[in-house]
């Protein structure tokens, strides 16, 4: 059982936004590119920002930039799981601290950004009940949340101008 503990500050942002454009209507979404050894991250990252923009939003989200008035693209830079605690019967990790480094970039038809943030953390602690090779396992419920919870933080900011 995989249980999410609020750490109070689980992502920083440091991105730059402009307003989003009143006529813009459909967002391309490629698939974020991996420079990670972590398997399908990029996969699991695009669908739950994919899912949380047709969720949160008016926009229309395509996977072809060919009709788009905007394309969000991203790269994820590099993925780190440290334990922080360890259960002293087993010696396993009892809780980790994820944590992701990303490249997003948000930018119109014509090329300019709407929202950047070449150096996205969002970090993630986890109470874990199995080993730690397994936390970033393609189907890990704590794999789940923490892609859900970057795609709420990314599509908010790009949202909220931050």
């Amino acid at each position: 059982l995989l249980l999410c503990v609020d750490m109070g500050c689980g992502y920083h942002t440091a991105g730059h936004a402009a307003q989003l454009p009143q006529n813009l209507s459909t967002i391309a979404v490629p698939p974020f590119k991996n420079e990670t050894l972590t398997y399908r991250i990029e996969q699991r990252l695009t669908s739950s920002v994919v899912r949380e923009f047709n969720t949160r939003t008016r926009y229309h989200i395509v996977p072809d930039i060919t009709d788009a008035d905007a394309t969000l693209r991203g790269t994820v830079l590099s993925t780190t799981a440290s334990p922080l605690t360890y259960d002293t019967s087993t010696g396993r990790a009892a809780s980790v601290l994820v944590v992701v480094s990303m490249s997003v970039t948000l930018s119109d038809r014509a090329g300019k950004v709407l929202y950047q943030n070449p150096a996205y953390l969002f970090r993630e602690q986890y109470e874990v009940s199995q080993d730690l090779s397994s936390f970033f396992e393609e189907d890990s419920p704590a794999f789940r949340r923490l892609s859900q919870d970057f795609a709420r933080t990314l599509v908010a900011n790009i949202l909220e101008g931050f």
